[in-house]
């Protein structure tokens, strides 16, 4: 596979590889037909339990940045795909984000950044906000605590911040969630869905229609 040397075209995507801190990160990046309003990294799910940068609530996210105007890159974590390294508890994956926002930023320096990530992805994506201060951050079905051996929560990101999480979801509880995001200040926007599950199942839409003018406001 080949490196991302520089953006595709208007209109335009291509996928390939970055540097990242433990090797090359899969990467792929689509470029709005129109005025480029921002940046924005989408982060997946587990990369122990499948997850990928396929995975199509990623896929929905960064569609949805893309339709607002903004250059949507969704990579691969490490050990995950094309992606060299090894799994490393939402720890070197914290990195990996990082590497993916550096290279947006140095394409197209100065434009407001967005950070988005579904389920393990929403994690580590608030972990990354703390050094790459975002404009705006969106968290599909975060998980916290025990999902990662009751690490110390990640500071709030500072910024305009929207999580969306379905009442059933069986995978990540969305009481707990609820509870800890309720605890930061400012507490994030929290759009509640029902029956979804975990993992959105025919109900995309449901993302769309949360993320879509959230997106339209900030950019």
């Amino acid at each position: 596979m080949s490196p991302l040397a520089a953006l595709p075209n208007a209109g335009e995507s291509a996928l390939g590889t970055l540097a990242g801190p433990a090797g090359d990160l899969e990467c792929f990046v689509a470029v709005p037909r129109g005025e480029i309003r921002g940046i924005a990294v989408a982060c997946h799910p587990h990369p122990l339990y499948g997850g990928a940068m396929s995975n199509k609530v990623v896929y929905a996210l960064a569609s949805a940045a893309l339709a607002q105007g903004l250059v949507a890159a969704r990579f691969n974590f490490r050990g995950v795909g094309q992606s060299t390294g090894t799994y490393d508890a939402a720890r070197g994956e914290t990195d990996d984000c990082l590497a993916v926002v550096d290279w947006l930023r140095a394409q197209q320096p100065g434009l407001p950044l967005l950070l988005a990530g579904f389920s393990f992805g929403a994690y580590v994506s608030l972990k990354a906000a703390a050094t790459a201060q975002p404009a705006a951050l969106v968290s599909i079905a975060p998980p916290f605590g025990r999902y990662f051996d009751d690490a110390e929560l990640p500071p709030h990101p500072g910024c305009r911040w929207l999580a969306v999480h379905s009442r059933d979801d069986d995978t990540v509880s969305y009481d707990e969630t609820a509870a800890i995001l309720r605890d930061y200040d400012p507490a994030p926007t929290l759009v509640t869905v029902d029956g979804a599950g975990h993992f959105f199942h025919g109900r995309l839409q449901d993302i769309k229609e949360a993320v879509a003018p959230f997106l339209q406001e900030l950019f």
